[in-house]
């Protein structure tokens, strides 16, 4: 596949800036388990976020949801097992 540029994702965000919110905001969805909406092609999570973004399937509006406890999420995550610890 081609190269994600800056540019393809600033079509659809309005800064550089704000390219990075967004970015890692999705980025961490991602980590979480939420489904990506593109793809996965065996990229690594930054690039299937920016992936989304260059194709405008994610944008700004990322940063206005509501966000869950984040610490929680990862703890459910990456809870050690029964016996683990």
């Amino acid at each position: 596949m081609a190269r994600i540029t800056v540019e393809d994702c600033l079509e659809h965000v309005d800064n550089r800036f704000e390219l990075v919110l967004v970015a890692a905001r999705r980025t961490r969805q991602l980590q979480l388990g939420h489904d990506p909406l593109v793809p996965e092609d065996r990229d690594k999570h930054t690039v299937i976020a920016l992936r989304e973004i260059a194709e405008g399937l994610v944008t700004s509006e990322i940063l206005k949801e509501v966000e869950v406890d984040t610490r929680q999420e990862l703890e459910e995550v990456f809870a050690p097992g029964e016996g683990e610890a």
